[in-house]
Parts: C-alpha cells; sequence; structure tokens
C-alpha cells in the first residue's frame, strides 16, 4: 500500500492542528477514566447486588469480582421499524457468546430509533435530528451505571448510529464494538419506485398503485437498500474500524449475520482492560479514522446528513472537523460506487460487486485512506479489504475480489465514475451551504433562475399542484432550520421538482433544511447556514430575485446589489405552529440552544 496522499495528509494535519487544545484535553480525561479500572469492583454492596440482581447465579457469581469482564448492550430495538427489527433477538446471542468466551453480557440500556421514511413529510420529522442526542444521552444513561468492561452499540438508522457513537466516545474509556442488523432482500428497483412516486405527484397514478409499489420496495426486515444515511452509517462504521470486517452489508436473519453478532461479542469482550489489547473507542478514533470517514462518504456518494452528523460525532472525541475540510476532501477522492438515488443499484449489488472489501482496498492503494489506523479488530485497515463468508459456524475472511464483478456499481480506482465526490460547500452572500451532485447531470451544475420563495414544503407543494410552477426557478424553502422545526428532511420535494426538471425547466433548491441520503437529481444548496432565524440572509430573498446556484465555482449568491440587499429587513415567519403537536412541547428547549448546522447541529456544545 503507498503512503497516504499529500491532499489527503495536509487536511488530516490542519484537523488535527486545529483540534489540538481539544483533543489533549478529552484524552486527558479519558485515560484518567481508565485509569480508575471497571467502577463495578469499587461499587458499594449494594450498589453491586442492585447491578446483578436479575442475573442468573453464573453470572452472579462472576460479577461479585473484577476478573470477569462485563459487556454492556445498548440497544435500538423495536418491531415497528424494519431496520432495528432483527435486534430483537441480538441480546441473547451475545450474551451466550459472552460466556462462551468467559465474560457476562447485559443489556445496559434502550435508546429510540425513529424512522424519517414514516415521518417523512409530517409533524414527527421536526423531532428527527434531535433525536440524535436524545439518543446519544439515553445511551449515556445506560453506560452511567459503571457495571461496564465495554459495550456494543445495536443501531443501524439515520440519527440512532451518530448518536450511539457520540455517547461511545463520550464513554471513550471503554471499547466500543457496533454490531448492524444488514438490509432488508431486494425488492422492486429503486428506479421504479421512483418513477411511480413521480407519476403519483403528477396525478397520473393513485394511493392504491402508490402504496403498491412502496410495499413492494419497503418489504421486509433490514434497511432500505438505497443508498441513504442509514447504509451510509454502515459504511462508515466499517471504514472507521467499529465494525467487524465485511458485517455491514450482510442480510437479516441468515447465519453469517448471526454468527457475525457473535464474533464481536467475543471481540468486545477480547479488547477489555483485562486483557492484553485493550482498545479504548476515545483513543482508536482519531483525526485519521474521521477523515477515512469522510472519504468513504465521498467514494460512495453517501448521505448530505454526515455533513452534520460528523462534525457532531468528532466533536465528541475532541476533534474539530469542518465543512470546508469535508469538501477539500471531496475534490481528491473519486466516486466509485454508483447505489440509488446515484444509480440504479441498491447496497445488495454493491455487496454483491465487491462490497466495502473492494472499496476500502481500492481507495488504500492509491493512498487516499490512512491504512494505519487502529480498529477493534487490530493494527490497520487491511483486515477490512476482506469479504466475510461461514465455515460451519465460524466467520472466515477471503481476499476482497480482484475485480468488481459489477463495474456499472462499483468501479475500480483506475477507471472512476467521476473523479470527485461531488460533495461541495458552497460560500456567498446567503451564506454557506453544502451541495450533492454525484446523481446530478452536469448541465444542471449551474442554475440561475428568479426566486420562488416558501416558507414550508406543503406550501411548495400546493404551489406544484396549481400549476403555479411551470417554469424555471430557484425555490427557496426557509425556516426550517434547527432553531425554527428542529431542521426535517424536505426529501419530500423530490418528486416535485424532479416532475419539472424533466418537464425541462431549470430547477434549483436552496433551504436551511435538510434534503436527506436521498438528495437526487435536482441541485439543492441545503443547511443554509446562518439559518433564516438565526438572521442568516435567506430570511432576506424576495420572490423574483435572481439567485445563482454554482457547484462547479463552490458559490451561493442572491444577485441583487449589495447595498441593495443589506437594507433590507429579514421576513419574520409566524412559526407557533411548530412548536406543538406530536411531542414537539418535549423540544422547545432544544430548539433554543441547537447550534449550527456546520458546527454539527447539536446541543451538546
Amino acid at each position: 500500500m503507498s503512503d497516504v496522499q499529500k491532499s489527503v495528509a495536509e487536511v488530516t494535519e490542519r484537523i488535527r492542528e486545529r483540534s489540538r487544545l481539544t483533543r489533549e484535553t478529552y484524552l486527558e480525561r479519558l485515560r484518567a477514566r481508565a485509569e480508575m479500572g471497571p467502577k463495578r469492583t469499587k461499587l458499594s454492596c449494594g450498589n453491586l447486588a442492585h447491578g446483578f440482581a436479575a442475573c442468573g447465579p453464573s453470572d452472579k457469581e462472576d460479577l461479585m469480582g473484577d476478573t470477569v469482564p462485563n459487556l454492556g448492550i445498548i440497544t435500538a430495538y423495536n418491531d415497528m421499524l424494519s431496520a432495528h427489527q432483527p435486534y430483537e433477538t441480538f441480546p441473547a446471542l451475545i450474551k451466550q457468546a459472552a460466556r462462551e468466551a468467559g465474560g457476562v453480557a447485559q443489556v445496559a440500556g434502550g435508546v429510540p430509533a425513529m424512522c424519517d421514511g414514516v415521518t417523512q413529510g409530517q409533524d414527527g420529522m421536526e423531532l428527527s435530528l434531535f433525536s440524535r442526542d436524545v439518543i446519544a444521552m439515553a445511551a449515556g444513561i445506560g453506560l452511567s451505571h459503571d457495571m461496564f468492561d465495554a459495550a456494543v452499540f445495536l443501531g443501524v438508522c439515520d440519527k440512532i448510529v451518530p448518536g450511539l457513537t457520540i455517547a461511545a466516545l463520550t464513554f471513550g474509556h471503554l471499547p466500543a464494538i457496533f454490531v448492524p442488523a444488514g438490509p432488508m432482500t431486494t425488492g422492486i428497483s429503486n428506479d421504479e419506485k421512483a418513477k411511480t412516486r413521480q407519476l403519483y405527484a403528477e396525478g397520473k397514478v393513485g394511493r392504491d398503485e402508490l402504496l403498491k409499489s412502496e410495499s413492494a420496495s419497503y418489504h421486509g426486515p433490514g434497511t432500505c437498500t438505497f443508498y441513504g444515511t442509514a447504509n451510509s452509517n454502515q459504511m462508515l462504521m466499517e471504514i472507521m474500524g467499529l465494525h467487524m470486517p465485511g458485517s455491514s452489508f450482510v442480510n437479516p436473519n441468515t447465519p453469517l449475520r448471526d454468527a457475525l453478532t457473535r464474533e464481536a461479542a467475543k471481540r468486545a469482550l477480547a479488547i477489555t482492560a483485562l486483557g492484553n489489547e485493550f482498545t479504548p473507542v476515545g483513543e482508536m478514533i482519531d483525526e485519521r479514522s474521521i477523515v477515512n470517514g469522510v472519504v468513504g462518504l465521498h467514494a460512495t456518494g453517501g448521505s448530505t446528513n454526515h455533513t452534520i452528523h460528523l462534525i457532531a460525532m468528532a466533536a465528541a472525541a475532541g476533534i474539530k472537523l469542518t465543512w470546508q475540510d469535508i469538501s477539500d476532501l471531496s475534490d481528491t477522492t473519486p466516486l466509485l460506487a454508483r447505489v440509488y438515488p446515484n444509480g440504479l443499484a441498491d447496497v445488495n449489488h454493491f455487496q454483491a460487486a465487491g462490497g466495502l472489501g473492494f472499496m476500502i482496498r481500492e481507495l488504500a492503494s492509491e493512498g487516499l485512506l490512512h491504512s494505519d489506523v487502529r480498529t477493534v479488530f487490530g493494527q490497520g485497515l487491511e483486515p477490512y479489504m476482506v469479504e466475510a463468508k461461514l465455515d460451519g459456524d465460524t466467520v472466515v475472511r477471503e481476499p476482497a475480489p480482484a475485480k468488481s464483478h459489477d463495474d456499472q456499481v462499483l468501479a475500480p480506482i483506475t477507471a472512476p465514475f467521476q473523479t470527485n465526490g461531488g460533495l461541495k460547500m458552497l460560500t456567498g452572500n446567503l451564506g454557506k451551504a453544502v451541495i450533492k451532485i454525484s446523481a446530478v447531470k452536469p448541465e444542471r451544475h449551474v442554475i440561475e433562475a428568479p426566486a420562488v420563495v416558501f416558507h414550508s414544503q406543503e406550501a411548495l407543494q400546493e404551489a406544484f399542484r396549481k400549476g403555479e410552477l411551470e417554469k424555471d426557478f430557484v425555490a427557496v424553502i426557509r425556516f426550517q432550520g434547527p432553531k425554527a422545526n428542529g431542521m426535517p428532511e424536505l426529501h419530500k420535494l423530490t418528486p416535485s421538482l424532479g416532475v419539472l426538471q424533466d418537464r425541462g425547466y431549470k430547477v434549483a433548491l436552496v433551504t436551511d433544511g435538510r434534503m436527506s441520503g436521498a438528495s437526487g437529481k435536482v441541485p439543492a444548496a441545503i443547511h443554509v447556514t446562518p439559518e433564516a432565524l438565526d438572521g442568516g440572509p435567506i430570511a432576506k430573498v424576495q420572490n423574483g430575485d435572481m439567485v445563482r446556484v454554482d457547484a462547479t465555482e463552490g458559490t451561493l449568491e442572491v444577485l441583487v446589489p449589495a447595498a441593495e440587499f443589506d437594507a433590507r429587513e429579514a421576513v419574520i415567519a409566524d412559526l407557533s405552529a411548530n412548536a406543538y403537536g406530536t411531542g414537539r412541547e418535549l423540544f422547545e428547549t432544544f430548539r433554543n440552544v441547537a447550534g449550527r448546522a456546520d458546527v454539527g447541529a447539536s446541543v451538546f456544545a
């Protein structure tokens, strides 16, 4: 493997220098806590008795001493959501594997898991982003009992994995392994599903046909098969060394999936402070690991949500990542995967073509990854350049295929789909934003058109239904940021805007909201910051203003004379309806203290 490329090294060093003080403070606290050893042995008899009161006799006896490791399980199980339903059986598998390895495992706590697919376009979506920080806090409560030598985290989807990662790094003195549930098997093609959605938006098919299509796509246990935030999460956990090698995209309820789960439990016990391979997660995840995650995101055309989540995740380890870092790494990282919405394939096709093992090896071969990082499996990324299989009941790993099995889905580093990752930062007199163009045709990378301003996605959809958008325009949807209404995803706009674009109009979106991991073929400048409610200039845009979204030069401008624009009063919107219903009352404090999107939109900083 070659040394890391200069461009990647420079960004890594820039992050390291920027983070020096916060990272040093974090590591000092982590090491001081690790030196105290498992607190279980120092609990009072009453404390400890409460901690193992429900255990069986053998586990109780083991937990009375200080030589048997105890594994804490944090689970996002529920049986309504397809991605998390498989976790029902995981605790039993983990407990049995722990006993076989000479340890104990306990479910330390559960965390909520909400699905953006269910809440999309609904009031509940306004709780979605904040659920990440709730998950981090809930996991923290579970681990606060100080009964554990290591932790395993059972979570898959959009906000769940980032929230669990924040918690794991907050308890960075403990080893941590993330255990995926895997993607559902392939249903109807994503392209067919998208066509039906657009036909429904145009009124050409009814709800019955739309529901039939959606049910044929989302049809069983596991994550959705398109490459949105959930599957981007799984890629990140593997390329950052938090998964067992080769485990991300193995389908649920298969012998290999169960074997990988048992293996993860045994490995977590092997890397505690009671053994010879102590791997506290806060030491393991460093600036190089974060950069590897960003590179993986670009190489796969991953979720725009991670321009928020990765920043918050890194911050939990004292590491300061910025949009500029992410954008600069995109410039140097080739796109190696075409998975819907960046192509027609789904993640099962990606896995069959060679999967992450192939991709990691290709990126490392050109010095685009830090191959010398620590992982839960040991030292270096080479063990992750594999395909996991079963030999009887035992997981074995074979080298990833020398060639992609489908170069229309997974390309070699020598012939990428494009020379950059397609995720850019935009700057200009409207503030900062990000745009994902890996699925946007080159002729649409620059859109200049009059603004049509909305304060909700429902208002845009109503204008579409009335035929008022049959023209070139830039949809400016504001008051969608963290402080305004929790920064919901506006993915429900995709069919309407896609229809208009297909009719030949120049269309773009500018918003201080999110557009999700399914950001597709319509150019969208998202996460605009400062948001409208926080004094952002997006609150000054008026209908008819010429707006230029330029993904080539990286600019976002309203083409109004500076003196005129500066003199305008910012619009004030009535947001009272966002404050109640579907639990939104409970999140008023979160809205009031939420940080900007470019620093992670977190309530912790």
